[in-house]
């Protein structure tokens, strides 16, 4: 554990390589899932998105993908027209749209966790508990900083 505490540049960068290739093998297992529905890797991330917040409204939406409004407007103006996603207005405040997921959306949502899920799933089995505790506590310590 102490080699840790004396990290090299080098040994932080093939950590960075790592996050990067697991992350992009992790998103092409879905890629035949995306090219089937004509959606891309930005769609997949909404959908993912509405598949875990039910209900969000487009400025939660935005503020949890960092995206532009332009590009976000692009992207949900595709799963409108392909009839994946439906807004509901605030029944409080009309002004705010709310996002969900359609019949067809889960059924794309599920497809694509299904795909990614055995990747994740064989790399959590393959490892001890204490493992994977401290790679889910190093994630979030990346992911808040």
């Amino acid at each position: 554990m102490k080699e840790l505490l004396y990290l090299k540049d080098d040994q932080l960068k093939d950590l960075i390589e790592k996050l990067f290739v697991s992350y992009r093998e992790t998103f092409s297992d879905s890629k035949k899932i995306l090219n089937k529905y004509s959606i891309g890797l930005a769609h997949q991330k909404v959908i993912h998105l509405l598949s875990m917040y039910e209900g969000i409204s487009i400025s939660e939406l935005l503020k949890k993908l960092k995206v532009t409004k332009q590009s976000l407007n692009r992207v949900l103006k595709d799963l409108i027209k392909l009839d994946i996603i439906v807004f509901k207005k605030d029944e409080i405040d009309t002004r705010i749209k709310h996002l969900y997921l359609n019949d067809k959306g889960k059924k794309i949502s599920n497809e694509i966790f299904s795909t990614q899920k055995k990747r994740i799933y064989n790399a959590l089995l393959n490892s001890s508990s204490e493992e994977v505790i401290n790679f889910d506590n190093v994630l979030s310590k990346i992911i808040h900083g």
